[in-house]
């Protein structure tokens, strides 16, 4: 194993970690990818019947664009996963890393009509990079994958109706900060609406100018996007349970 594999496969059981920890699992279910280096095609996903507090860097599976596993395992995985994926990763040269959960608040919000409001702090961030996909049952029929490519386009963040929420990133930091921002909109809202109380609009050009807001807020952060956000999670992770370095 190179060792920018290995690295990549660290932060990659890191991020699992991590997502257990933020309460995203789904028993055994759902699914982080991260592309690997080079022409072949290949990405790491999770074993599928492990819990994430189970993902370590040396159990992640590895496999080609096609969905077939590419080295020794003990492990099957996911195919609703390696659909959803496998299509993403085949036609988004940016998005190297994909997150999928199944969050109360996410879901929550992909049953509703009217999707994700622009209306609170951190739905104001995503104005205008929220992309939105029809259901039609579990992703695992062949002809999802042209009606989610259409239905992401060249955005970083999907709401599938009924079923969840979704997250690219051109590394697992920025994914995450991606999906997290996302998450935090979505629990805002779904609160919100629980009071029943009139909710205070935002007005049009604020969305507009959020963009540019966001970079001026973010222009003291060093390093890659989300970077300093995902250290600070792994710390916390570190202290609980490092095991997830295991390679």
């Amino acid at each position: 194993m190179n060792p920018q594999e290995k690295d990549l496969r660290t932060q990659l059981a890191a991020c699992y970690r991590i997502f257990d920890y933020l309460g995203w699992d789904e028993l055994i279910y759902n699914h982080i990818t991260m592309r690997l280096p080079g022409d072949e095609g290949h990405f790491l996903i999770n074993p599928y019947g492990l819990h994430y507090s189970e993902v370590t860097a040396s159990n992640l599976v590895k496999v080609d664009i096609e969905g077939n596993i590419v080295e020794s395992t003990n492990y099957a995985v996911n195919p609703a996963g390696m659909l959803i994926h496998s299509t993403i990763h085949g036609v988004r040269e940016d998005a190297h890393c994909i997150g999928h959960i199944h969050s109360t608040a996410g879901m929550t919000v992909a049953c509703q009509q009217e999707g994700l409001r622009i209306d609170n702090f951190y739905s104001v961030l995503l104005y205008d990079r929220v992309a939105y996909h029809d259901f039609h049952g579990i992703t695992v029929m062949p002809g999802e994958s042209e009606r989610l490519i259409e239905s992401l386009g060249d955005k970083n963040v999907l709401i599938l109706r009924s079923h969840g929420l979704l997250a690219c990133g051109h590394t697992i930091p920025e994914m995450v900060l991606n999906l997290y921002l996302l998450q935090r909109a979505c629990e805002i809202q779904a609160a919100v609406d629980m009071t029943g109380k009139p909710v205070v609009p935002v007005a049009e050009e604020i969305g507009q100018q959020s963009a540019e807001l966001l970079k001026m807020q973010m222009s003291n952060n060093t390093g890659a996007i989300g970077e300093m956000e995902f250290d600070a999670l792994t710390r916390i992770i570190d202290k609980i349970d490092d095991s997830y370095k295991d390679v």
